[in-house]
């Protein structure tokens, strides 16, 4: 059964206030060399079906449900 792995994200447009306080944390313990974090969602799931139909299927899912597309992009991987 194939593996979907989804991540999702902020568009790159908006501030991404979750990754500025990261970014200001590992700061303050000394990774000074951390810059831009963005913070976002990660997924997995087993999804059954063909490949084609899995894609299809998880990209409505993305649209409808797990991702808001007015403030966040995503991508997916099915793995067999």
């Amino acid at each position: 059964m194939p593996q979907v792995k989804v991540f999702i994200t902020l568009k790159p447009t908006l501030l991404d206030a979750q990754g500025r306080v990261i970014e200001n944390a590992l700061g303050a313990l000394g990774y000074d060399n951390v810059k831009q974090v963005r913070m976002g969602k990660y997924i997995e799931m087993e999804v059954q079906g063909d490949t084609p139909r899995v894609e299809r299927e998880v990209r409505e899912m993305c649209d409808r449900l797990l991702a808001n597309p007015v403030i966040e992009d995503y991508r997916f991987e099915v793995v067999e």
